[in-house]
């Protein structure tokens, strides 16, 4: 079982949210609705991951639409068994730039995620793109438990470094679906307070997520 403690987030944990491995301080949030498209699973999964999405965007207060009128889709999930399939994904090329030496990192890593993302000329977020490879840990997760800890990481642009330490999701029971930590769905949130920018490099950004966080009594 996790721990879902309500501790306060200190402005410090927020700015390391958001402070990658470089050290450099880079938020940023949709700046459109979002269209979800799912590859790779069965109609039923298909479902659970759009309920996942449609809860943590109604969470944000963001919107989602039917189409995008640029991209048509531009949340895309990929479910996969192994990394060369996606060499092998017709024009994937054209969304990935990099992509053979992109899958070769990954294999390398024995990573089992990846996440891409393409910017507005403001820095908001405009495409995502996610690849689940289903590995023995991903095949013995809850499809909850996945769709929900895919479009956590997906809302915002956390660090690469945000959640090496600490899942975003805690779990209730064993074997059970996870929930979002109280903190990050309050992070979340403030992310999407319309009086702040959709995109931020300045680290006193952090100061302005924490201010609009709630405090413990």
């Amino acid at each position: 079982m996790t721990d879902t403690t309500l501790t306060p987030l200190t402005a410090d944990a927020v700015a390391a949210m958001f402070t990658r491995a470089d050290g450099q301080f880079l938020f940023a949030r949709w700046g459109r609705p979002i269209v979800p498209v799912v590859f790779g699973v069965e109609d039923a999964t298909v479902r659970v991951l759009k309920g996942a999405i449609e809860a943590v965007v109604a969470l944000a207060g963001h919107k989602m639409a039917e189409t995008d009128p640029e991209l048509g889709a531009n949340l895309m999930i990929f479910f996969i068994r192994d990394w060369e399939e996606l060499t092998a994904t017709p024009n994937l090329d054209r969304l990935i730039p990099g992509l053979p030496e992109v899958v070769a990192r990954l294999d390398a890593a024995d990573a089992n995620q990846y996440r891409a993302f393409r910017f507005e000329e403001g820095g908001a977020i405009k495409a995502a793109f996610v690849f689940v490879r289903m590995d023995a840990a991903m095949a013995q997760a809850p499809a909850e438990t996945i769709a929900l800890s895919q479009i956590v990481q997906t809302i915002v642009l956390w660090s690469d470094t945000a959640f090496l330490g600490a899942s975003p999701l805690a779990v209730l029971q064993p074997d059970g679906p996870a929930i979002l930590k109280p903190q990050i769905a309050d992070l979340i949130r403030a992310a999407y307070d319309p009086v702040l920018p959709p995109h931020a490099t300045d680290p006193a950004h952090a100061l302005r997520l924490t201010a609009r966080l709630p405090r413990l009594q």
